[in-house]
């Protein structure tokens, strides 16, 4: 006779036991401006705190117009309806990317391109860049993976010559400099966001920067869903109407106060995760030069914001290997980006295996370690005793 048994009762980790991969931070002063936002009466998009963050923006940035939007894939898909795609139109993007860097084009008729990037900072590859260039493309999106800024000068030579538009995805780089420049300034366009695993955040949220003045009142219409609600606010017209196509891209004033309160303390957080960052780099030396580990390359003509610290295993099965290891310790590591020219959309854009074959190798190896403003002493350097007490 078989008796059933009580299976054994698991008693989860309490919670300060476990070692995020990241964790939201409050720098102190988010519910204060959230509770002016209601009090002002105006919690929709645009409100006062939304146009305190564009300026901010803009002042950091140096760009003619910063315009807030719901998130970084909503700043891509108004950069994508700006350029009035035509089928078969190309836009040029890393394979080693977010979904959303080539999505957005895609939703709006254009056709990725797919390119490889370097081996050494996993940014597109310059090198390749003239060979991916047909009559049709329209756009090349450099992104600055982990904050390290792409070749942006033989980038925006290339592009220049052909009368091609560049925008910059810098989810990763805000307040990064290549070559003494900040980063999303070199393109006519580029790309921000403040999602909750961001340096700066307000949980979702973006921002679409335009350096090229032409764009400003054709952006101002798609953010606003399609109308010219925006001159209707300036006084520019007595009322407002439908002129083109668009889309609510707005964030609610709730959200840019949440904002506006970490761009304000900027100094503070870079700090933080310039320390961190800089204590990983270290101390991590001698156990990635003794396993065959790489650590993330930063150029002498870079200035990276301490976006996140990464490890390039020998091995998938090394890479799987340590996660797993740091997991039996309640530390939570995980790997990044799929190749998107073999993922299932895009070999409908004609991507194939070889293609991109860096992408391919890296993204089997990659694997990123926690990384958040409030990562304690404590806390980072049982991450560390995790990872050096592992043997490729």
């Amino acid at each position: 006779m078989t008796h059933a048994t009580t299976p054994p009762v698991v008693v989860p980790p309490a919670p300060s036991e476990r070692i995020p991969f990241n964790k939201p931070f409050l720098v102190g002063t988010e519910f204060d401006y959230i509770q002016q936002a209601i009090r002002f009466g105006h919690t929709a998009g645009d409100g006062p705190f939304t146009r305190k963050c564009s300026e901010e923006l803009e002042s950091i940035l140096g760009a003619v117009r910063v315009l807030l939007t719901t998130s970084c894939t909503d700043a891509l898909e108004m950069a994508a309806m700006l350029l009035d795609l035509d089928e078969g139109d190309e836009v040029i993007v890393p394979s080693f990317t977010f979904v959303s860097t080539a999505n957005a084009f895609a939703t709006h008729g254009g056709k990725p391109v797919f390119i490889d990037v370097r081996p050494d900072t996993l940014n597109l590859d310059e090198q390749l860049l003239e060979s991916r260039i047909t009559e049709r493309t329209r756009a090349i999106v450099p992104v600055h993976y982990a904050g390290v800024g792409c070749e942006m000068d033989e980038i925006m030579r290339i592009a220049n010559k052909r009368g091609i538009v560049v925008i910059e995805d810098n989810a990763h780089g805000l307040l990064g400099r290549k070559a003494g420049k900040r980063l999303g300034t070199f393109g006519q366009l580029a790309t921000q966001s403040f999602h909750e695993t961001k340096n700066l955040t307000c949980g979702e949220g973006g921002a679409l920067v335009l350096n090229d003045a032409s764009f400003i009142e054709r952006a101002d219409i798609i953010r606003e869903k399609g109308t010219n609600r925006a001159r209707f606010f300036r006084g520019e017209t007595d009322k407002y109407t439908w002129v083109d196509f668009g889309s609510s891209f707005l964030p609610s004033d709730i959200l840019a106060a949440y904002l506006f309160a970490q761009l304000q303390a900027r100094n503070d957080i870079q700090q933080r995760r310039q320390r961190i960052w800089n204590r990983y780099n270290a101390e991590l030396e001698e156990w990635t030069r003794e396993n065959g580990v790489r650590r993330p390359f930063v150029g002498s003509d870079c200035e990276q914001p301490f976006h996140m610290f990464y490890l390039l295993l020998p091995s998938l099965a090394a890479r799987t290997a340590l996660i797993e290891h740091l997991g039996k310790r309640l530390i939570h590591a995980v790997f990044h980006y799929q190749p998107l020219h073999i993922s299932d959309m895009g070999r409908r854009f004609g991507g194939r295996p070889g293609d991109c074959p860096v992408t391919e190798d890296v993204s089997d190896r990659l694997v990123r370690l926690p990384f958040f403003n409030g990562l304690t002493e404590a806390e980072q350097t049982r991450v560390i005793e995790g990872v050096v007490t592992f043997r490729c």
